[in-house]
C-alpha cells in the first residue's frame, strides 16, 4: 500500500482506517480531534496534567484508571462534582497540576492507540498548537502522518467533520510545502480559505455543542497557535516531551 502514498514526506487522511493505513508508512503521526480530545489533551497539559487516553468510557475504564493511579474523567461534559473534568475543554481549565486523568475518547484516543500499535509516534494536535507541533515535527526529521478525526455516523461510518479538517490544515500549512501530499495541500488550502471561529462554530459538531451549552467551547478551540504544548502519547500517557 506504500506506492498509495508517493515520495512526500507530508500525508493527510482520516478517521482511524486512515491512521491505519499511514501508521506503518510515517514515522510520526499528528492525531487531530479539535472538538475535542485534542483540544482537551492541549489544556491539561498545559497545566501539568498527564493523561491517559481510553478508547471507551465504560467500566473498563474505571478499572484502567484505578490500575494507573488517576482519575477517570466524567461521561458527562458538563462534568460531576465529584470529577468535574470531561471532554470539554473549558471544565480542564483549572486541573491542578499533578493530576493523573484518564480521558476516554471513541474519536481521537481510539485513534492514537491503533498509531501507537503501528510504532508510529504519536502527537496530539489542534489549532492552539498547529504552529508547535508542525515546528517539532519538522525538527523531528521523519515523514509525517496527519490524521483528522472526524465523527461517526450512527450506523458507525465515518463522518468527516470540518473542524478536524481545519485543525489538521492549520498544522499543514506550517510545514514545508514541497513535502505535502495533495490531500495535504488541500487541507492546508481548507485552513486558509476558512473563517475562524464563525465556520467551526457553525458546522455541524459546532452547533451541536452551542445547542447545548457549550459556546465558551468554541471560544477555547480556536484560539489558533495559542499555546506551545507538544503533547505526546508515551507508554499509554500523553505529557509534554521536547523532540
Amino acid at each position: 500500500m506504500a506506492d498509495l502514498f508517493g515520495g512526500y514526506d507530508s500525508l493527510f487522511s482520516w478517521g482511524a482506517e486512515g491512521a491505519a493505513a499511514l501508521s506503518p508508512h510515517v514515522d510520526l503521526l499528528i492525531v487531530v480531534d479539535v472538538l475535542s480530545f485534542s483540544t482537551a489533551v492541549d489544556i491539561a497539559v498545559s497545566r501539568g496534567a498527564t493523561v491517559f487516553p481510553y478508547p471507551i468510557h465504560d467500566e473498563t475504564a474505571a478499572e484502567f484508571a484505578q490500575l494507573h493511579d488517576a482519575i477517570l474523567a466524567s461521561r458527562q461534559r458538563h462534568g460531576a462534582s465529584q470529577v468535574p473534568y470531561s471532554l470539554s475543554p473549558a471544565s480542564l481549565l483549572s486541573i491542578p497540576a499533578g493530576t493523573r486523568l484518564v480521558l476516554p475518547s471513541p474519536n481521537g484516543a481510539a485513534i492514537s492507540a491503533i498509531a501507537q500499535k503501528a510504532g508510529a509516534l504519536v502527537i496530539c494536535g489542534c489549532l492552539r498548537n498547529a504552529r508547535a507541533v508542525a515546528e517539532a515535527a519538522v525538527q523531528h526529521d521523519s515523514r509525517i502522518g496527519v490524521i483528522a478525526a472526524g465523527e461517526r455516523w450512527p450506523n458507525g461510518a465515518l463522518r468527516p467533520a470540518l473542524e478536524d479538517l481545519i485543525g489538521s490544515g492549520a498544522i499543514l500549512s506550517h510545514l514545508p510545502a514541497p513535502s505535502l501530499s495533495p490531500d495535504a495541500r488541500a487541507a492546508a488550502a481548507v485552513y486558509r480559505s476558512a473563517h475562524i471561529p464563525q465556520d467551526i462554530a457553525d458546522c455541524p459538531s459546532g452547533r451541536e455543542l452551542m445547542e447545548r451549552g457549550f459556546a465558551e467551547d468554541i471560544e477555547i478551540v480556536t484560539r489558533v497557535n495559542a499555546d506551545d504544548n507538544v503533547p505526546v502519547l508515551c507508554d499509554g500517557f500523553q505529557n509534554l516531551i521536547n523532540l
